[in-house]
């Protein structure tokens, strides 16, 4: 199946430069606030986990984990029939739709009286965030010309950055009061955002395309669902536990007839020509690999900081942060660096980067807090490293693909990112264990640097190939 350009939807004749002209700073604006939210319920929850486990006291740990692994398990699940959906029925109805959901979810998941609740309603917000993140993107590339979406993909890489940077003080902060509102700063977010969306974002759609495949689309949330679940739940429960083992045998099984209905279908979830193109596969490639090492950055920090060192949630918060904060800082040159040089070399820099940044600290770091010269450079080259790979990772899984794909490209992205941080914290949560000490520790930043390193050969690997031309960005039509 060949990637051809289509336009789904015409705008009247004579008005889109002028629609475009006015409102496309409200636009790029209210798309980034939808990255910026979903990203920052990623990081901020996590902070509060502590403060759950004192208002359920009847749950157990691995109760409570399913406040993170559900949302975790739901959103890898739903991205690429997401991106699909996006791509075929509208991007702006699929970001808002997500939106309202996210946004409802975050008040269902702040009055949730129980903790089952609690997990339902994160289910949801999995759901929202699914349905915003593939779709965010993809209406956001067409904004901009063909030579400055490097550009634009490395502007929605740093508020990734960003979230990451604020969740930890931001999340250590509100805690203080109550975890509730960890989810209520979304409201007030959300509720705007919304209605800005609706009055100015193109609709963009690939009309072309016959009826979607229903059945493998939930045939591949399914096994992605499973893999997710048993990456998740694979220390908590035995690794050679018969759940974790079925759970890894029904995802094996699942992928497999997802692989062999995308080859057959005539319309499928995910088309092979997309697979096809060497940036895309390495890229997604190297997403997996790279995140591995953040998600395992990300734990690895925060329980070194509280449990070695003794600090507090909020003073663990303020002290990850500058990392974070370099990531987006650095995101957008770094995105006009890889449209310019590349993003194989670019992309490769920054996980050298990233990966002295885990050396560094497993040679420095010591039971004694030594925050200024063991803690805080290496998490400083960490973050500048993170801020150069992240958009070379966008760009090369989504760039080469024509604009009604790119929503597509960024949920394929996106899953691989999000099994990769899967992978990354099962990896730190079987290192560590239960009574984990600065070995174990040094052992995970080590694990760190190698993923890191990892993500970045198969940056290398991407080569020069760039796929099919960009064609034209499809005519957004009137809201």
């Amino acid at each position: 199946m060949s990637l051809h350009h289509t336009t789904a939807q015409a705008a009247p004749s004579g008005s889109v430069p002028e629609v475009l002209a006015a409102r496309r700073g409200l636009s790029i604006a209210v798309v980034l606030t939808g990255v910026f939210v979903s990203s920052l319920d990623l990081f901020i929850v996590n902070i509060a986990f502590p403060e759950l486990a004192r208002s359920f006291p009847d749950s157990s740990l691995g109760d409570l984990s399913w406040v993170l692994s559900a949302y975790a398990i739901a959103f890898a699940a739903l991205l690429m029939p997401a991106g699909s959906w996006a791509d075929r029925s509208g991007r702006k109805r699929a970001f808002i739709a997500g939106f309202v959901l996210f946004t409802a979810a975050s008040a269902a998941c702040a009055f949730a009286p129980s903790l089952g609740a609690l997990v339902a309603a994160r289910i949801a917000q999995a759901v929202g965030g699914a349905l915003m993140m593939p779709s965010s993107l993809g209406l956001m590339l067409p904004l901009f010309p063909a030579e400055k979406r490097g550009a634009a993909v490395g502007l929605w890489a740093a508020m990734g950055g960003a979230a990451a940077a604020a969740g930890p003080p931001v999340g250590g902060l509100l805690v203080q009061a109550d975890w509730r509102w960890v989810f209520l700063v979304n409201l007030p977010l959300g509720l705007v955002a919304v209605l800005v969306a609706w009055r100015v974002l193109p609709e963009i759609r690939d009309s072309s395309r016959s009826a979607p495949d229903v059945t493998g689309a939930l045939v591949l949330a399914a096994a992605i669902a499973a893999v997710v679940a048993a990456i998740v739940q694979g220390e908590a429960w035995g690794w050679d536990s018969v759940r974790v083992l079925a759970l890894a045998g029904t995802g094996a099984v699942g992928l497999a007839y997802s692989v062999r209905r995308i080859l057959r279908h005539p319309s499928p979830v995910v088309e092979p020509a997309v697979l096809r193109i060497r940036s895309v596969a390495f890229g997604d490639l190297a997403t997996l690999l790279f995140f591995s090492g953040f998600g395992a950055m990300i734990l690895g920090s925060t329980l070194f900081l509280t449990q070695v060192w003794g600090h507090s949630v909020l003073r663990a918060g303020m002290e990850i942060a500058p990392g974070p904060l370099m990531a987006a800082v650095c995101a957008v040159p770094g995105g006009i660096l890889a449209s310019r040089y590349g993003a194989r070399w670019i992309g490769f820099a920054g996980s050298v980067l990233f990966a002295v940044g885990g050396v560094w600290w497993a040679a420095a770091t010591a039971v004694g807090p030594d925050y200024a010269s063991a803690f805080l450079p290496a998490g400083i080259v960490a973050g500048i490293g993170s801020g150069l790979v992240l958009p070379s990772l966008s760009g090369a899984a989504t760039l080469p693909l024509p604009p009604e794909r790119f929503a597509t490209g960024t949920a394929l992205m996106s899953m691989c990112r999000q099994v990769g941080l899967a992978l990354g914290v099962a990896v730190v949560a079987a290192v560590l264990g239960a009574r984990p000490g600065l070995a174990e520790f040094h052992t995970t930043w080590l694990f760190m640097a190698g993923c890191g390193l990892a993500g970045g050969l198969a940056m290398l690997l991407i080569g020069t190939d760039r796929g099919p031309a960009l064609a034209p960005a499809p005519a957004p039509a009137r809201p």
